[in-house]
Protein backbone atom coordinates (compact mmCIF):
# COMPACT_ATOMS: atom_id res chain seq x y z
CA UNK A 1 0.00 0.00 0.00
CA UNK A 2 1.47 3.32 -1.07
CA UNK A 3 1.64 6.53 0.88
CA UNK A 4 -1.31 7.99 -1.05
CA UNK A 5 -3.52 4.95 -0.24
CA UNK A 6 -2.50 5.12 3.41
CA UNK A 7 -3.40 8.82 3.49
CA UNK A 8 -6.80 8.15 1.86
CA UNK A 9 -7.52 5.34 4.33
CA UNK A 10 -6.62 7.63 7.22
CA UNK A 11 -8.86 10.36 5.79
CA UNK A 12 -11.74 7.87 5.36
CA UNK A 13 -11.27 6.63 8.91
CA UNK A 14 -11.88 10.15 10.22
CA UNK A 15 -15.32 10.21 8.64
CA UNK A 16 -16.32 6.57 8.76
CA UNK A 17 -15.59 5.39 12.25
CA UNK A 18 -17.49 2.25 13.04
CA UNK A 19 -18.58 1.26 16.50
CA UNK A 20 -20.12 -1.77 17.99
CA UNK A 21 -21.12 -2.94 21.39
CA UNK A 22 -21.07 -6.63 22.25
CA UNK A 23 -22.03 -8.72 25.22
CA UNK A 24 -19.97 -11.83 25.84
CA UNK A 25 -21.99 -14.34 27.75
CA UNK A 26 -21.85 -18.01 28.59
CA UNK A 27 -21.38 -20.25 31.60
CA UNK A 28 -18.48 -19.70 33.98
CA UNK A 29 -15.14 -21.00 32.74
CA UNK A 30 -16.20 -21.00 29.06
CA UNK A 31 -13.37 -18.61 28.11
CA UNK A 32 -15.10 -15.22 27.78
CA UNK A 33 -12.36 -13.19 29.50
CA UNK A 34 -9.67 -15.14 27.63
CA UNK A 35 -11.44 -14.24 24.38
CA UNK A 36 -11.48 -10.53 25.32
CA UNK A 37 -7.75 -10.67 26.09
CA UNK A 38 -6.89 -12.51 22.87
CA UNK A 39 -8.90 -10.00 20.79
CA UNK A 40 -7.43 -7.01 22.65
CA UNK A 41 -3.79 -8.03 23.00
CA UNK A 42 -3.29 -11.25 21.05
CA UNK A 43 -2.15 -12.80 24.34
CA UNK A 44 -3.47 -15.76 26.30
CA UNK A 45 -2.95 -16.56 29.98
CA UNK A 46 -3.63 -19.84 31.78
CA UNK A 47 -4.27 -17.99 35.05
CA UNK A 48 -7.58 -16.23 34.49
CA UNK A 49 -9.60 -15.08 37.48
CA UNK A 50 -13.38 -15.61 37.17
CA UNK A 51 -15.24 -12.42 36.25
CA UNK A 52 -17.35 -11.16 39.13
CA UNK A 53 -20.31 -9.22 37.76
CA UNK A 54 -18.93 -7.71 34.55
CA UNK A 55 -15.95 -6.00 32.95
CA UNK A 56 -16.02 -3.59 30.03
CA UNK A 57 -13.17 -3.18 27.58
CA UNK A 58 -12.83 -1.10 24.42
CA UNK A 59 -10.78 -2.56 21.60
CA UNK A 60 -10.02 -0.92 18.25
CA UNK A 61 -9.49 -3.07 15.17
CA UNK A 62 -8.79 -0.94 12.09
CA UNK A 63 -11.48 1.73 12.06
CA UNK A 64 -13.87 -0.29 14.22
CA UNK A 65 -14.11 0.33 17.94
CA UNK A 66 -15.58 -2.62 19.81
CA UNK A 67 -16.99 -2.14 23.29
CA UNK A 68 -16.97 -5.58 24.94
CA UNK A 69 -19.11 -6.37 27.96
CA UNK A 70 -17.60 -9.46 29.58
CA UNK A 71 -20.35 -10.81 31.85
CA UNK A 72 -19.87 -13.27 34.70
CA UNK A 73 -21.22 -16.74 33.94
CA UNK A 74 -21.93 -17.95 37.48
CA UNK A 75 -25.61 -18.68 38.21
CA UNK A 76 -26.02 -15.54 40.35
CA UNK A 77 -25.05 -13.27 37.41
CA UNK A 78 -27.16 -14.89 34.68
CA UNK A 79 -30.22 -12.80 35.54
CA UNK A 80 -28.18 -9.69 34.53
CA UNK A 81 -27.39 -11.00 31.04
CA UNK A 82 -30.53 -9.63 29.39
CA UNK A 83 -29.91 -6.09 30.68
CA UNK A 84 -26.45 -6.01 29.05
CA UNK A 85 -27.65 -7.53 25.77
CA UNK A 86 -30.51 -5.13 24.94
CA UNK A 87 -28.77 -2.54 22.74
CA UNK A 88 -25.80 -4.51 21.43
CA UNK A 89 -24.75 -5.09 17.82
CA UNK A 90 -24.45 -8.82 18.52
CA UNK A 91 -24.64 -11.32 21.35
CA UNK A 92 -21.52 -13.47 21.58
CA UNK A 93 -22.26 -16.70 23.43
CA UNK A 94 -19.16 -18.66 24.46
CA UNK A 95 -19.42 -22.39 25.13
CA UNK A 96 -16.72 -24.69 26.49
CA UNK A 97 -16.88 -27.32 23.72
CA UNK A 98 -14.94 -29.79 25.89
CA UNK A 99 -17.25 -29.53 28.94
CA UNK A 100 -19.86 -32.17 28.10
CA UNK A 101 -21.44 -32.03 31.58
CA UNK A 102 -22.58 -28.42 31.19
CA UNK A 103 -23.67 -28.31 27.53
CA UNK A 104 -27.36 -28.86 28.38
CA UNK A 105 -27.26 -26.07 31.00
CA UNK A 106 -25.54 -23.83 28.48
CA UNK A 107 -28.21 -24.61 25.88
CA UNK A 108 -31.00 -23.93 28.36
CA UNK A 109 -29.48 -20.59 29.44
CA UNK A 110 -28.99 -19.50 25.82
CA UNK A 111 -32.55 -20.33 24.75
CA UNK A 112 -33.97 -18.74 27.92
CA UNK A 113 -32.05 -15.53 27.15
CA UNK A 114 -33.09 -15.46 23.48
CA UNK A 115 -36.76 -15.83 24.46
CA UNK A 116 -36.71 -12.31 25.98
CA UNK A 117 -38.70 -9.94 23.70
CA UNK A 118 -36.17 -7.11 24.27
CA UNK A 119 -33.47 -9.16 22.50
CA UNK A 120 -35.50 -10.04 19.42
CA UNK A 121 -33.55 -9.95 16.16
CA UNK A 122 -30.10 -9.26 17.67
CA UNK A 123 -27.51 -11.36 15.75
CA UNK A 124 -26.04 -14.28 17.69
CA UNK A 125 -22.48 -15.53 17.42
CA UNK A 126 -21.91 -18.84 19.21
CA UNK A 127 -18.29 -19.72 19.86
CA UNK A 128 -17.34 -23.29 20.73
CA UNK A 129 -14.13 -22.62 22.67
CA UNK A 130 -11.36 -24.96 23.86
CA UNK A 131 -11.26 -27.06 20.68
CA UNK A 132 -7.60 -27.71 21.54
CA UNK A 133 -8.77 -30.02 24.36
CA UNK A 134 -9.31 -33.74 23.81
CA UNK A 135 -12.97 -34.69 23.39
CA UNK A 136 -14.09 -31.21 22.32
CA UNK A 137 -17.28 -31.27 20.29
CA UNK A 138 -17.18 -30.75 16.52
CA UNK A 139 -19.08 -27.85 14.97
CA UNK A 140 -22.01 -30.07 13.81
CA UNK A 141 -22.20 -31.69 17.28
CA UNK A 142 -22.13 -28.31 19.05
CA UNK A 143 -24.75 -26.88 16.65
CA UNK A 144 -26.96 -29.86 17.44
CA UNK A 145 -26.33 -29.92 21.23
CA UNK A 146 -27.00 -26.18 21.52
CA UNK A 147 -30.16 -26.36 19.37
CA UNK A 148 -28.90 -23.61 17.06
CA UNK A 149 -31.00 -24.72 14.06
CA UNK A 150 -34.18 -24.05 16.06
CA UNK A 151 -33.26 -20.34 16.40
CA UNK A 152 -34.97 -18.70 13.45
CA UNK A 153 -35.75 -15.14 14.59
CA UNK A 154 -32.23 -13.79 14.07
CA UNK A 155 -28.96 -14.38 12.26
CA UNK A 156 -27.01 -17.18 13.94
CA UNK A 157 -23.38 -17.97 13.27
CA UNK A 158 -21.10 -20.51 14.93
CA UNK A 159 -17.31 -20.77 14.99
CA UNK A 160 -15.13 -23.32 16.73
CA UNK A 161 -12.21 -21.54 18.42
CA UNK A 162 -9.30 -21.96 20.77
CA UNK A 163 -8.33 -18.84 22.70
CA UNK A 164 -5.24 -20.70 23.88
CA UNK A 165 -3.97 -21.33 20.33
CA UNK A 166 -5.71 -18.31 18.70
CA UNK A 167 -7.53 -20.74 16.38
CA UNK A 168 -10.18 -18.95 14.26
CA UNK A 169 -9.89 -15.69 16.26
CA UNK A 170 -9.34 -13.81 12.98
CA UNK A 171 -12.64 -15.23 11.62
CA UNK A 172 -14.41 -14.06 14.79
CA UNK A 173 -12.97 -10.54 14.41
CA UNK A 174 -13.94 -10.47 10.70
CA UNK A 175 -17.53 -11.47 11.58
CA UNK A 176 -17.70 -8.82 14.31
CA UNK A 177 -16.32 -6.07 12.06
CA UNK A 178 -18.86 -7.03 9.38
CA UNK A 179 -21.66 -6.58 11.94
CA UNK A 180 -20.49 -3.19 13.23
CA UNK A 181 -22.69 -0.18 12.68
CA UNK A 182 -21.34 2.80 10.75
CA UNK A 183 -21.31 6.04 12.75
CA UNK A 184 -20.71 8.71 10.13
Amino acid sequence: MGLWDAFLNWLRSLFFKQEMELSLIGLQNAGKTSLVNVIATGGYSEDMIPTVGFNMRKVTKGNVTIKLWDLGGQPRFRSMWERYCRAVSAIVYVVDAADHENISISRSELHDLLSKPSLSGIPLLVLGNKIDKPGALSKPALTDEMGLKSITDREVCCFMISCKNSTNIDSVIDWLVKHSKSKS
